[in-house]
């Protein structure tokens, strides 16, 4: 396997709606609006927005399936994966910059760092959007699509195999992205994920 890649943006576009909605909040009052501008304003220029990435061959073998980093029988993931022949592996986060500001505000000012929690939340999952839409337009000029990401710990994908998946892409090297022994990420704002590549029209590959 190539050694992994890595990839480094601007901060997407901020969907106010999906930070209320994580919030609890359909229709937020003037002052937890207010708050959540303030926190906006707080956190531009904070956060990093990293991922790395490697595009791995995947196979059937037996009961199970080889995705190239690890074996699983997960029947979830293979259903997800139906069809496909790669996967693209990734790792994304925001950097220690969220942690640092939400333990600066967890005693002193709790709102403050709730609603901080929820805009960090928006901002790993528009980066793993952001990512995962360049993947499908490079994937669609190959000729391929790509399925809906897929983490280790959904369904009955086990997250032990986030193991594996640490030993493939190395974070802790590429973006500084760190396991612990309970199988938790710092910082705490990171995803790893597996996007399923397919070839158009071609229906089965396992």
């Amino acid at each position: 396997m190539e050694a992994p890649l890595v990839r480094e943006y601007r901060a997407p576009e901020i969907n106010r709606d999906e930070i209320f909605r994580y919030l609890g909040q359909r229709r937020p009052e003037e002052q937890l609006s207010s708050l959540v501008e303030e926190c906006i304003k707080e956190v531009d220029g904070a956060l990093s927005y990293k991922v790395c990435y490697a595009e791995l061959s995947i196979k059937a073998e037996g009961e199970l399936l080889d995705l190239g980093f690890t074996k699983t029988d997960s029947r979830a993931l293979e259903r997800v994966l139906s069809g496909c022949d790669s996967i693209v592996l990734f790792a994304a986060t925001l950097g220690v910059g969220a942690d640092r500001l939400i333990m600066r505000y967890s005693a002193r000012n709790p709102a403050k760092a709730l609603v901080l929690d929820a805009i960090f939340t928006e901002r790993i999952e528009a980066l793993c959007d952001t990512f995962c839409l360049e993947i499908k337009k490079e994937m669609e000029r190959r000729g391929c699509e790509t399925q809906k990401r897929f983490s280790a710990g959904y369904a009955d994908f086990p997250l032990e195999a986030q193991r594996d998946v640490f030993l493939c892409l190395t974070p802790e090297k590429n973006i500084g992205v760190h396991l612990n022994s309970t199988l938790l990420m710092t910082p705490t704002k990171s995803v790893t994920a597996i996007i399923g590549i397919r070839k158009i029209d071609e229906k089965t590959a396992f």
